[in-house]
């Protein structure tokens, strides 16, 4: 449209800001958003609308610049030159980014124009997205619940009409889980992908990536952020996404073999997600594929015990460093984070930490050994209330195989984070279907940076269950 000069960057970025004023008005607004900027996006809408007049109608192709005048939402921990650097923190209100990350100068480069900048809990270390700082984010499908977390202003703002591309980032489902709570798609690429800035990029467990309403616009998005960073030596090098799309996609399925982990060990799936992430794989089964049911033997209280162990030895104390003497500042849930991550520290040696890990990899690698991926709900439960916080666990209803139960701690509710210790893993948490008015996520997990794979089927779930990315009203 732009090429076509049916819609000028100016006139879309226009139509945006004003979604993002109307809900400000609401009662209970989603906000999304901690800072929307003005001149700043206007003046580069502005120089794309007189790029798209000069190029005339020879098409949308830009070398080097596949996202001019394209609005693009940035998580605010991703850093903006100039801007707020609080990462949600009190402590840190008046922070100020020194420069861009390297995700936001890639976007910049490719001619995104940055629009606003989104919310997330403190420190991203939630799944819910609420601070004392920036109040309350809620899901657009139903205000009363969370659009997830970390990332859930992004997610947020993309089920809202407020963005059509957004930067997320994940250390333990922070893009896939609000993803699916707001029915969109949401991509966690293999460790080293996409460069990460300053030194808890080092956190094997993390990854930045992308967010958008279809699984193209994901593939684009994180098409210009990838690659190779000099300033961050744990990237490595990529190849372009290339998604099929129509009969493509579907061709695309073809001989494939997918395992499917209903449970992933004795996660207590509620009913109603294990109903649509069901009747999703059936659509694929349905569209040729060949799906093999498996189960692997995790448990979730173990996998508290060593993914918290490993926050513990490696993020617990930076956290603590950043609220050195304002301790009182912190969320309450960061505080029982560091508190709950030291605890499990205590018990388990780096070394133990890492030899628990390793045998997760081997036994995800026999679970899909002979399948091209494998598909696994993103959430045992299918929401969570805006503005709790879970201290003392959560309890989980209406089990599918088994009776309801409780949780020590409500991140054992989400089936995200095993796909972070296996971080070499891309994973692509897609729409499933509804429950209650409400998005179910599936999560598509391929084997070791085999990232093709997870967008084939991606694209291919897109033709085969084609689901509404807009929340009623």
């Amino acid at each position: 449209m732009f090429a076509r000069r049916e819609l000028a960057p100016s006139e879309y970025l226009d139509h945006l800001v004003a979604r993002i004023d109307a809900d400000s008005d609401h009662p209970r607004p989603i906000n999304a958003f901690m800072e929307v900027l003005g001149e700043e996006a206007r003046s580069a809408a502005a120089a794309a609308d007189a790029h798209y007049a000069r190029l005339g109608r020879r098409g949308a192709s830009v070398p080097g610049r596949r996202l001019l005048g394209l609005p693009v939402a940035t998580k605010e921990k991703h850093g903006l030159a100039g801007h707020s650097h609080s990462q949600g923190m009190r402590a840190h209100a008046d922070a100020v980014a020194a420069r861009d990350h390297p995700i936001v100068r890639r976007i910049r480069d490719h001619g995104g124009v940055i629009h606003g900048r989104t919310t997330s809990p403190e420190f991203s270390c939630a799944t819910f997205t609420h601070t004392d700082l920036w109040g309350t984010t809620r899901n657009p499908w139903d205000r009363g619940l969370t659009p997830g977390g970390s990332s859930g202003g992004a997610a947020a703002a993309l089920a809202a009409g407020m963005t059509p591309l957004a930067t997320a980032s994940d250390i333990a489902g922070s893009t896939r889980l609000p993803a699916a709570f707001t029915g969109v798609v949401g991509y966690k690429g293999p460790y080293g992908a996409v460069p990460g800035s300053g030194v808890f990029a080092a956190d094997w467990y993390r990854g930045d990536g992308a967010m958008a309403r279809t699984v193209a616009d994901v593939a684009l998005l994180t098409d210009v952020i990838r690659g190779v960073h000099p300033e961050d030596h744990a990237t490595v090098p990529t190849s372009s996404v290339s998604v099929p799309g129509g009969a493509a996609a579907l061709e695309s399925l073809r001989g494939r073999r997918i395992a499917y982990a209903p449970t992933l060990g004795d996660y207590p799936v509620q009913r109603g997600v294990r109903r649509q992430v069901d009747g999703a794989v059936a659509a694929l089964e349905g569209a040729g594929v060949d799906v093999v049911v498996v189960d692997l033997p995790w448990t979730t209280a173990e996998i508290r015990r060593t993914t918290m162990a490993h926050f513990g030895h490696l993020l617990a104390d930076g956290m603590s460093r950043l609220l050195r003497g304002r301790e009182g500042t912190a969320e309450d849930y960061t505080r029982q984070f560091i508190e709950d991550a030291r605890a499990h520290a205590a018990r388990l040696s780096l070394f133990e930490t890492l030899d628990r890990e390793q045998r997760m990899q081997a036994e995800l690698a026999v679970a899909m050994d002979g399948a091209d991926a494998l598909l696994t709900p993103v959430s045992a439960v299918a929401s969570l209330p805006a503005g709790s916080t879970f201290l003392r666990g959560l309890d989980v209803h209406d089990v599918a195989d088994g009776p309801d139960r409780r949780v020590e701690h409500y991140w054992e509710a989400h089936m995200t984070v095993p796909f972070n210790v296996a971080n070499r893993c891309p994973a692509l948490s897609m729409p499933a279907g509804l429950h209650a008015g409400v998005p179910v996520g599936l999560q598509i997990v391929g084997h070791p940076y085999d990232e093709a794979t997870v967008f084939a089927l991606g694209a291919a779930l897109e033709a085969v269950r084609p689901q509404s990315a807009a929340p009623p009203g």
